[in-house]
């Protein structure tokens, strides 16, 4: 009976149960092993490498629950040296590191401490030699703010997300890289490992590939994207070019800019400290965070507003003597001598603020905030991006709700792009988009993943007649082309192609009665209280193929329509982008 229960229970343990038991062997004979994918590319439209990757070989250290962690440490040093930061690093990890993750002990092994590594193998149980990859951004500077950058993976997310918590991987922590991390993440692959008594590694049992991220084709062009950081030269900035045709962004730069390459493995305390006390902010991105006063750039959107709820027509004229009297306070045009009688396109060409003070108390902010929201002026624009600021104009309702007593001197300054008006470089270029186009123009960065294109629309026709368009486009074809126009010193002229555009002087400081009566020189201010330079503009004339916007803070009149010429003058003899 004795021998019969010991052979039963033998049968149960070796047969019955043998699966279960195998299992339970060989899980403690093996080691699972997650494998971080390779980041996706981001390329322009051409397929110019934005960001990409460099390989790098890494020393590894697979915990397990026999693993001796702080003498295969000691034994690693004596091989290799670590830095005082490393061992600080790895002190810390061995108290919370989860068992089935590999520990970081070395970035970027040279071939001899490879070699070294690997002689000494068998007295270094659990450690092994992998390879990693490090982001790089070959236009650096030039792309960091639309293309981003990546980042260490927040504490939270790594710890509920075990591939998060892996060496070396990254997420995107800022534009396009942080707009599409998922895309560009990739799927993580699993290798399974068998291991001795000791814990090395004896062979690799089986594998699933990981699989790399996709490729992100943008829009973007690189060499419009260099011209235009070029052009900028330093200067505190923006600049975005359209193709007016589609929303395809050509280019979009912010200056000054930074070195997006720190962030992979930490922003040094030195670097982080001087970006923070920069008075410029280089890390801002002015495109689409940078809210600006637009000064006369708004005023197309002013006489838009006026021909179509027939405050004025055409031929309207106004005259203008230097200044306006509203009620007990008086306002000044630019132009202190006066314009004499103007009409709107006239009004546009020569930018008179009296006229637009007439104009603007006509229609009222109500009118002039809807023709600014339907041309992309109002809120963020609906790009697939991060952290886009919105635009915005004021409303009777907006005032209402903040007990502001809105007067005919506040709605005379509204129209000439002050006041309360604020507006992104991005929604500027999307406004002169729909101006030169009459149509819903969408700004769009991503034209293909993994070679699938993304389809772009033209956008719908605005609910804007064509003859008032075509009245602002004659100011705005004067502003540049003829010599009285605010622009004739920028003009262009490439192959016969001409632009269009509209300049703007936006106040940074508010001026006194007393400063508006003498008719200061605001060029002999100290350079941060000098206004904003801001231009909008299309080219060409007849067909408009692109759209630009620059703000130059604290620029000359001129300088923002130079740099938008240059920029149509790039464009327009690029064989690529006529293709």
């Amino acid at each position: 009976m004795v021998f019969a229960a010991i052979t039963g229970r033998l049968y149960d343990l070796q047969v019955w149960q043998y699966p279960r038991y195998r299992k339970m062997a060989r899980d403690n004979a093996t080691l699972e092993r997650l494998v971080p994918p390779e980041r996706g590319l981001i390329t322009d439209h051409a397929g110019v490498v934005l960001a990409g990757n460099v390989q790098r070989w890494r020393a590894m250290l697979l915990l397990s629950d026999w693993t001796d962690a702080p003498a295969i440490l000691a034994r690693f040093e004596k091989i290799i040296s670590l830095s005082a930061a490393d061992r600080t690093r790895l002190a810390k990890i061995f108290r919370g590191r989860r068992r089935y993750l590999p520990i970081l002990l070395k970035n970027d092994l040279s071939w001899n401490e490879m070699a070294q590594l690997e002689v000494n193998r068998p007295w270094l149980p659990g450690v092994i030699i992998n390879h990693g990859f490090e982001r790089r951004y070959p236009l650096g500077k030039d792309t960091a703010h639309t293309v981003g950058y990546v980042v260490p993976p927040h504490a939270a997310a790594a710890k509920a997300d075990p591939v998060l918590d892996l060496p070396g991987v990254r997420v995107g922590g800022a534009g396009v890289e942080q707009a599409h991390n998922q895309t560009l993440f990739g799927t993580p692959g699993v290798t399974e490992l068998e291991v001795n008594d000791r814990g090395a590694v004896v062979r690799v049992l089986g594998r699933r590939a990981e699989m790399s991220g996709k490729t992100i084709a943008l829009t973007l062009d690189a060499g419009l994207q260099r011209e235009a950081m070029r052009i900028l030269d330093g200067r505190p900035g923006a600049l975005v070019m359209m193709d007016a045709r589609n929303g395809a962004v050509r280019a979009m730069v912010s200056a000054p800019s930074f070195d997006q390459s720190y962030f992979d493995n930490g922003v040094p305390d030195h670097v982080w400290t001087r970006w923070m006390k920069d008075p410029q902010h280089p890390l801002v991105d002015r495109t689409t965070q940078g809210l600006y006063a637009p000064g006369s750039t708004f005023k197309p959107t002013v006489a838009l507003a006026a021909l179509r709820c027939e405050a004025i027509t055409a031929k309207t004229k106004f005259f203008c003597s230097g200044h306006l009297k509203i009620g007990n306070r008086m306002f000044f045009c630019w132009l202190r001598s006066g314009h004499g009688w103007m009409d709107a396109a006239s009004a546009l060409q020569q930018s008179c603020d009296v006229f637009f003070y007439h104009v603007a108390m006509r229609v009222g902010i109500d009118k002039m905030a809807a023709m600014g929201n339907e041309l992309g002026l109002v809120g963020a624009p609906a790009m697939d991006f991060p952290s886009l600021a919105g635009g915005f104009l004021p409303t009777c309702h907006w005032a209402h709700k903040r007990g502001l007593e809105w007067t005919e001197g506040r709605t005379a300054i509204q129209g000439i792009g002050q006041g309360y008006s604020v507006l992104t470089p991005l929604n500027l270029a999307i406004m002169v988009t729909r101006v030169a186009t009459g149509r819903k123009i969408v700004p769009h960065l991503v034209g293909a993943i993994d070679n699938e294109p993304v389809k772009l629309r033209a956008g719908e026709e605005l609910n804007l007649a064509e003859k008032h368009l075509a009245v602002v486009r004659q100011g705005m074809n004067e502003v540049v082309n003829t010599p009285l126009g605010t622009s004739w010193g920028g003009r262009l002229d490439v192959h016969g192609a001409r632009m269009a555009g509209k300049t703007g002087t936006a106040q940074v400081i508010s001026e006194s009665a007393a400063m508006e009566a003498a008719n200061y020189d605001d060029s002999k201010l100290p350079w941060k209280y000098r206004p904003n330079a801001l231009f909008v503009g299309y080219a060409p004339l007849e067909k408009p193929a692109f759209a630009v916007s620059v703000v130059i803070e604290h620029g000359g009149l001129l300088d923002p329509v130079k740099a938008a010429r240059d920029m149509f003058a790039r464009a327009l003899t690029s064989d690529k982008l006529q293709a």
